[in-house]
């Protein structure tokens, strides 16, 4: 279908600028961009102003992930401007930015009776709810897949539209105009974006986006460490000087603070007691609100100052009274007893299912704990509530559903909830729930002043849900050769995901979800269980348990556990058959060179032994979508602890459009990943989780992490996330390590569990 003029126009803007639709849609959404008097709107993307200054709008919440500067990085480079003259928008709630990518791969949540139905990224029913739900849900590494293509194409109708400006200016044909570095150039004239915008914006449409023949990429084998960036990340100078805003840093007029204290997880709760008297003589105390977040109750202190509504809540001594309250003794029973008397669901076979069915002669039980998210940042947000309007600064992985929890807490429609985004200091997808936009909606209310309410280091840890405790039995039957023949992994977990979406999609309590998905089959709560290497009898049974502790998602999902028991299950099948673990891997790896290549480069880069006794050295490999790693880990321990020396690490992840934000996406998830294999986890008792500072779960301190050496493989396969790979195979390898260098084999996430 070609694009015209009619269709892809929305309207006049602020200041004379028409803004360019570039997208092919069913329905008409109001242009999200608002431009100053200087600027004209290209799009849903871009503006330009008078100046030349470039502003890209990013519909991904900015995390630490560096979206901020990927995306304008694509439309630099596809509209030709100078890096030097980008600026960066976050870009309001629009089904103009729906991600139906991550829609289509979250089908199992929001439509779990037929998933395969909205599978498809391109299918109409996918886009219509994506739009419908304004589903700009950052999560799952999606930010490439889903707004690559429409911001080059915003790029390329916007580049072309000032080159026709150009070329009218000079009486020549368009097509033989340039355009590079802000500049439009025939010959030796030359225009600066800014000085053709106006009349650009007012010119007809090219038939169809002239796309650059290439899209951006870095090539990683020119790349010279510690050299100067072509792209520099966009928001590291604010955050280095502190100029970078986030929502503790919001300040309004005659604001409010405050503190929270939340009753602890169980199946409902209330207040039962609260010394009120102990805090009226405080300065600066205001009151007490008393609410509920689904089935926890909760009451804060409003005060001057957030210290003050702190003590004043420490003092008034807060109890709540509860009913079946979680316990992990009765959460691990739960598991046990689901994966050994259970039905299971199938969620994947191949080969000849007789062959996998019944005793195989090598079975082995892995397990998980729940495992917490320890973000630096602690949740936050700001609330104004004036004239029936709701004004909300958050920052959130799903701002529509945000929106929607803060006008249910209030009795607002969510077209009453003004949402501004803003950056999260650290998230690990913590913040895909925001029961504190509910929370300070209420506050502000009650208060008729704009409040901030900040979560203490304690009630992050209490009220936040971990990702899912696991217990898997693996099963294989080795082949006449030494190989594997069969496999079978049977996994008891609750429906983990569709309990999450029940709550996200829903609205739904943390008990409702849990009893709505009990007995479900859950595939996103096994993803990366199908094993990656080619062995013809596979089964990959789902045991549905029920526990009583809610969970949600955490960086790496299901590939946190799945690549622990795949890796350490095939390190252990290579120890059985005498062979070692590398060359037992590449033997089965098929017709899979890309991740045949990652093993050998990480080898040769870890100068690999072969993982003799006493080596210390361990290895995993792990597939993520189109992305592929092979990492080697070099650990021991001694009487201090576990110490890992070094993380040799080799990466596939198709084209790399920024190399430096992806390096710093792997490096990061290595170290995420360290704290997963060795803490960041926690016992429950009556409800509250052990260890609520971040110094009682056992993180890694900068002085103990490893050196991390990378190396990138050239891949012209389509782009691929880097963020959720480091996380998969840390674990794995290290556990593998450690045999290496004791004879311990450890099948306990976190690592020597009952050490901590």
């Amino acid at each position: 279908m070609a694009l015209t003029r009619r269709g892809v126009l929305i309207g006049a803007l602020a200041g004379g600028g028409l803004a360019v639709g570039w997208m092919l849609r069913p329905r008409s959404f109001p242009l999200p961009l608002q431009p100053s008097e200087d600027e004209r709107a290209f799009g849903a993307w871009i503006k330009i102003a008078q100046d030349g200054v470039v502003t890209v709008a990013v519909p991904q919440v900015e995390m630490g992930q560096g979206v901020t500067t990927l995306l304008p990085q694509i439309v630099a480079y596809e509209l030709g401007c100078d890096w030097r003259q980008v600026a960066v928008e976050p870009a309001p709630v629009s089904a103009l930015y729906a991600n139906t990518v991550l829609a289509a791969k979250w089908s199992e949540m929001w439509m779990p009776l037929a998933p395969r139905l909205v599978e498809d990224p391109q299918d109409l029913l996918t886009r219509r709810w994506a739009q419908d739900n304004r589903f700009n849900v950052t999560a799952d590494g999606t930010a490439l897949a889903a707004y690559e293509q429409p911001a080059r194409e915003a790029a390329a109708v916007a580049r072309a539209l000032l080159m026709q400006a150009a070329a009218a200016r000079w009486d020549v044909a368009w097509e033989e105009c340039e355009v590079d570095r802000g500049l439009v150039t025939h010959g030796d004239k030359r225009f600066g974006f800014g000085a053709l915008a106006a009349e650009a914006a007012l010119l007809d449409l090219p038939l169809a986006p002239p796309l650059r023949p290439e899209p951006m990429s870095e090539n990683p084998g020119s790349s010279v460490p510690g050299g100067a960036l072509a792209y520099p990340r966009l928001d590291l100078p604010a955050k280095v000087d502190g100029s970078w805003t986030f929502v503790g840093d919001v300040r309004l007029p005659d604001m409010l603070y405050a503190s929270i204290r939340h009753a602890p997880l169980a199946g409902s709760s209330a207040l039962d007691s609260i010394r009120e008297d102990a805090a009226r003589a405080m300065r600066g105390y205001q009151r007490i609100v008393k609410g509920s977040s689904g089935d926890t109750a909760w009451v804060a202190a409003l005060a001057q100052d957030w210290w003050t509504a702190e003590t004043a809540l420490a003092r008034m001594l807060p109890r709540f009274s509860y009913s079946e309250p979680v316990e992990s003794l009765a959460v691990d029973s739960a598991l046990d007893d689901a994966l050994r008397n259970s039905s299971a669901e199938r969620l994947f076979g191949k080969g000849e299912m007789d062959l996998v069915s019944g005793g195989l002669p090598v079975q082995i039980r892995y397990e998980v704990s729940p495992a917490l998210h320890a973000t630096i940042e602690t949740a936050s947000a700001t609330a104004r509530l004036e004239n029936g309007v709701l004004e909300l600064w958050i920052g959130t992985q799903s701002p529509e559903t945000t929106r929607a929890e803060a006008a249910r807490a209030i009795g607002l429609d969510p077209a009453q909830v003004v949402l501004y985004p803003m950056a999260i200091g650290g998230s690990f997808d913590r913040r895909l729930e925001c029961t504190i936009a509910g929370q300070v909606a209420l506050l502000a209310r009650e208060a008729g002043k704009p409040v901030q309410l900040t979560w203490s280091r304690s009630e992050e840890q209490r009220a936040s849900y971990p990702r899912t405790p696991v217990v898997a039995v693996m099963a294989a039957r080795p082949d006449t050769e030494g190989g594997i023949g069969a496999w079978r992994a049977r996994v008891a977990v609750p429906a983990s995901a569709r309990e999450f979406g029940r709550r996200l999609f829903g609205g739904e309590s943390a008990a409702g979800a849990i009893d709505a998905v009990a007995g479900d089959a859950d595939p996103l709560a096994l993803e990366g269980a199908v094993p990656v290497y080619d062995i013809p009898h596979v089964e990959i049974d789902h045991v549905p348990a029920r526990i009583t502790l809610p969970t949600t998602r955490l960086r790496g999902n299901a590939h946190g556990y799945t690549a622990f028991f795949n890796e350490c299950f095939v390190d252990e099948l290579a120890a059985r058959a005498g062979r070692e673990p590398l060359s037992f891997r590449m033997a089965m790896l098929g017709e899979d060179t890309r991740l045949a290549t990652c093993l050998q480069r990480a080898a040769a880069l870890a100068q690999w032994d072969g993982g003799v006794d006493q080596s210390g050295q361990g290895l995993a490999c792990h597939m993520i979508g189109a992305g592929r790693i092979a990492l080697i880990a070099t650990a021991r321990r001694d009487t201090s602890g576990v110490r890992v020396e070094k993380l040799s690490a080799a990466v596939d992840i198709g084209r790399i459009v920024n190399l430096d934000i992806a390096r710093q996406q792997i490096e990061g998830g290595l170290v995420f990943g360290l704290g997963l294999a060795l803490g960041c986890s926690g016992r429950y008792v009556r409800g509250r989780v052990e260890g609520q500072t971040l110094g009682a779960m056992t993180l890694p301190r900068i002085s103990e992490c490893p050196q991390v050496e990378i190396e990138f493989i050239s891949s012209e396969a389509e782009p691929a996330d880097p963020g959720e790979l480091g996380v998969a195979v840390v674990a794995p390898a290290i556990a593998n390590a450690l045999h290496s260098a004791t004879g311990y084999r450890a099948r306990h996430l976190p690592l020597f569990a009952e050490d901590l």
